[in-house]
């Protein structure tokens, strides 16, 4: 007859199902005989405790990071609208545009400032010769443009204005012959010797005295034949020595006779790395002289037009 206490479950405890094996431990022992302390072996060696197993369908939560180790947070999700994921505007484009040609504007600018360096390292004797040639060119300008405004106003003023086209017609035909070389002039201007250059530097002077108001002008050795200078001319090295100027060869020493306003024409040769500069460096010599009435009497022969006429 088996014992009454064998078969009755203990009080507390659920019965086990059928079938279970009486051996194995339920989660509800396992627990008590955990925390139990006439379970725990103190004398024994000490081993870490292992969590009971989980139940089925339960998932076990994530073990925490052994000692001395710190956790570490989960990365960081970018929020929506954040700078990471934000575009950026068209305003703050525009800014960014703005800015770079702001920086390549001031570099521009830097660089054409420091391609000053010869009027900055230049006298103050040549700046003010500079400068009187500019204030020189812009009242001979402000004069031409006068004399314009009066014909204009000439011309446009019934019976006065016939006599008034036809006498500037004739002073019309006189510069043309002047500039075209067929017509003899006098009037204030240079006498200018040059030895000891070849007809690259005779070109460049006859370039300076053109932008320096310089209207007429020849060119021809110290004793002999001149010929006239026109918007034609032309100047090359001769074999042996000497230039040629429109076919006629001359040699040195050359005299240039010009006529416009003799302190801006001379002004302009001596300006710092001018013609008397480079001829002077070239081993040249140049000699100026201001004259209150010089003559160029070298004319040329009109040209006769083969092809051209007037469009009007």
């Amino acid at each position: 007859m088996s014992d009454d206490k064998d078969e009755l479950p203990t009080a507390g405890r659920k019965p086990a199902p059928a079938g279970a094996d009486d051996d194995e431990p339920t989660v509800e022992a396992a627990r008590r005989d955990l925390f139990d302390p006439q379970t725990v072996d103190l004398d024994g060696p000490t081993r870490p405790l292992t969590p009971p197993p989980a139940p089925e369908g339960v998932t076990p939560a994530t073990a925490p990071p052994p000692d001395g180790v710190p956790e570490m947070d989960p990365p960081a999700q970018p929020r929506s609208g954040s700078l990471l994921t934000k575009r950026p505007s068209s305003a703050g484009v525009l800014i960014l545009v703005l800015v770079a040609l702001f920086g390549f504007t001031l570099v521009v600018q830097l660089r054409s400032n420091d391609s000053d360096d010869g009027l900055v390292t230049a006298r103050q004797e040549d700046l003010v010769r500079i400068l009187s040639d500019l204030e020189a060119r812009d009242s001979r300008l402000q004069s031409e443009i006068s004399a314009l405004e009066t014909s204009q106003r000439q011309l446009t003023s019934g019976v006065v204005g016939r006599q008034a086209a036809l006498d500037e017609a004739e002073k019309r035909a006189d510069e043309l012959g002047l500039l075209a070389g067929t017509v003899a002039g006098r009037g204030p201007g240079l006498r200018i010797e040059i030895d000891g250059v070849k007809a690259s530097a005779i070109l460049n002077t006859v370039q300076e005295l053109r932008g320096a108001g310089g209207e007429v002008m020849q060119i021809g050795a110290a004793a002999g034949k001149a010929v006239r200078v026109v918007a034609s001319s032309y100047f090359v090295d001769a074999e042996g020595g000497g230039i040629i100027v429109d076919g006629e060869r001359l040699t040195g020493p050359y005299v240039l006779t010009v006529i416009g306003v003799p302190q801006v024409m001379q002004t302009a040769l001596q300006i710092p790395g001018g013609v008397v500069a480079s001829v002077n460096s070239g081993g040249g010599s140049v000699t100026l002289e201001q004259r209150t009435l010089v003559e160029v009497t070298a004319v040329r022969e009109a040209t006769t037009l083969q092809y051209a006429r007037p469009a009007s």
